[in-house]
């Protein structure tokens, strides 16, 4: 049950939101709708969609600039996309869309929610409503000052700290995505503003497997056919060039094992480059139905991280597969928050991170036991039921709403 008066303007500010079908837009979205339904007054600044593809896509060029969407009063921004992400352009885009954020109407919202990331964004946006009288609320899916300290040491990562620093301590409150996140943010970062865990939730229903045999065949999948699919961005902190390896580890032992790569990203085109392998498949990203139902069709779902990643973030597939009732294989470092999340739900075996063998003898390991991969796939299905409902972190978050503008 709702936790707080159903009366309340809240403006939401993040460069990720539907359509956009991956990474942390479906929970900006999913947040956005399920407090307008609670009855308060929502509306949203956001980008055009481009993420994954980082650009706008043909499709949705045309959408308007203002529109109405489930209850939720959006305003759309053009600004800046890098063809090619790096970390100087991908500081480029953040900028560009802050500063039109900044010019966009907010008209008079009672509290100001800012989605990191987009953190140089988000810092520019907590000084206009600082400026304005208005809490702001921090949601923080990714902690940047981690994720600096993972791929560089030097003053770049020293400024991201110091702005993460400034962000916190400008908000009235930082709302965290895992416990573990609550830690290191105090201890990587520190700030004395209160901070909140609330669980990126499940978004979509259980999924059934009703169709699964008509699905692999119009995917070209034989029966006989051990699919491991990873689905989502194709990004550097992935690593999947250890999936690319495995697939010819699985090609080199005349496995039954085929790896499917689902998606797009910035790392695709590499991943293409390094050679065909018949073990190996890359698909389109698809729409939800089909997206759905081909993630059903798989005998393993993957999470693959390069190695080094520790905290930066909880990937958000994770939420998704634990909705198909399949075993998910996580390469990952013992250091990293999807290392414990797996172990935490039951819901498969981990491996480390760039060790392609090892990730082969995981997926052939569960496909040798299916009554051990079916009890792997129902302790995620189990855990997501307990902890990732979307109600559980509506309540919370309307708790934080609250407390923020209170104070």
């Amino acid at each position: 049950m709702p936790t707080a008066p159903s009366d309340h303007s809240v403006l939401i500010i993040g460069i990720n939101y539907t359509p956009e079908p991956t990474g942390i837009s479906p929970y900006t979205t999913g947040m956005a709708e399920g407090l307008a339904q609670r009855g308060h007054r929502v509306s949203v600044v956001t980008s055009y969609p481009h993420y994954p593809w980082w650009h706008v896509p043909t499709a949705h060029r045309s959408l308007p600039r203002s529109s109405e969407i489930n209850g939720v009063r959006v305003r759309r921004v053009k600004h800046y996309i890098p063809r090619r992400p790096n970390s100087v352009r991908r500081a480029a885009l953040e900028l560009a869309f802050g500063l039109r954020a900044v010019l966009a109407r907010w008209g008079r919202p009672d509290v100001v929610v800012l989605i990191s990331p987009a953190l140089l964004a988000s810092r520019i946006l907590a000084l206009k409503a600082q400026l304005r009288g208005i809490p702001v609320v921090t949601w923080v899916q990714d902690i940047y000052t981690l994720g600096v300290g993972e791929a560089s040491t030097g003053r770049g990562g020293r400024l991201i700290a110091r702005v993460e620093r400034k962000l916190a301590d400008a908000s009235a409150r930082v709302v965290v995505i895992h416990e573990r996140f609550r830690r290191m943010f105090l201890e990587g970062i520190g700030t004395a503003s209160p901070l909140d865990v609330v669980r990126n939730w499940s978004h979509v229903p259980d999924i059934p497997r009703a169709a699964r045999s008509e699905t692999r065949r119009a995917m070209g999948w034989g029966d006989d056919e051990v699919i491991a699919l990873h689905a989502g961005a194709m990004g550097a902190k992935q690593g999947l060039e250890n999936v690319v390896h495995a697939a010819r580890e699985a090609t080199k032992r005349g496995s039954k094992v085929k790896f499917v790569l689902l998606g797009d990203g910035n790392q695709r085109a590499h991943l293409e480059s390094l050679g065909a392998d018949p073990s190996l498949e890359f698909v389109d990203p698809l729409p939800d139905d089909r997206f759905l139902s081909t993630l059903a069709a798989a005998d393993v779902l993957l999470a693959n991280e390069r190695p080094g990643l520790t905290e930066m973030s909880v990937p958000s597939k994770l939420t998704t597969y634990f909705a198909t009732g399949l075993p998910v294989v996580a390469a990952v470092d013992s250091s990293s928050t999807t290392h414990d999340e797996i172990l935490a739900s039951g819901a498969g075996p981990v491996v480390p991170a760039g060790d392609p063998e090892a990730l082969v003898d995981a997926i052939e390991s569960l496909a040798a036991r299916p009554e051990a991969a079916a009890a792997h796939g129902a302790a995620g299905r189990a855990y997501r039921a307990a902890h990732l409902t979307p109600s559980a972190a509506i309540d919370a978050f309307e708790r934080t709403l609250t407390q923020a503008i209170a104070g």
